[in-house]
């Protein structure tokens, strides 16, 4: 019973953090909320006994990605972020919110049709060992994934080279 307390709890805090993330108008509370987002998704994990998954959530996402995002928006000029002030238009929340109930039909209708819903997981069918989840995540065969990471690591290497770029001074002649 506790699990399911403390899973609405980190859902709770997953829902809220991200409606302010993408609603608010200062882009380092957006970038703070996204931590908190991403710091409960780590609890989450540790909730199902997956502590090597929730330490690279933290270590990898909370850590690393967070700090990418913060550099690139200190890297960017305040005149540049005062100009970005927009009003939400009512025909953009229209398309926004019917987009939002279709996904989320969608995704009820999935989890209804494969029987995800059937006893609010209370009752695991068959426990996955935590080995197979550590070999899925560093193997390099079928339905494993070392090659997603490397090419994750391969892009973050090009976002923070394309941020130095970016941040150097241009010497005029």
């Amino acid at each position: 019973m506790s699990n399911i307390i403390m899973f609405c709890i980190l859902a709770l805090v997953i829902i809220g953090s991200a409606v302010v993330c993408v609603t608010t108008k200062r882009i380092m509370r957006a970038a703070t909320f996204m931590l908190f987002v991403l710091f409960a998704v780590a609890g989450i994990y540790f909730l199902l006994d997956y502590t090597y998954l929730g330490a690279a959530q933290i270590s990898v996402y909370a850590g690393g990605v967070t700090m990418i995002y913060v550099f690139a928006i200190q890297l960017v000029s305040k005149r540049t972020l005062q100009g970005l002030t927009e009003r939400m238009k009512g025909s953009r929340v229209a398309w926004g919110a019917m987009i939002c109930i279709i996904a989320f039909a969608t995704v009820l209708l999935t989890m209804l049709k494969f029987k995800f819903l059937g006893n609010f997981g209370l009752v695991a069918d068959e426990e996955v060992p935590m080995k197979a989840v550590g070999q899925a995540l560093v193997g390099a065969g079928r339905y494993e994934y070392v090659l997603p990471f490397e090419f994750i690591s391969l892009f973050l290497l090009a976002c923070i080279i394309g941020a130095l770029f970016v941040s150097r001074k241009v010497e005029k002649e």
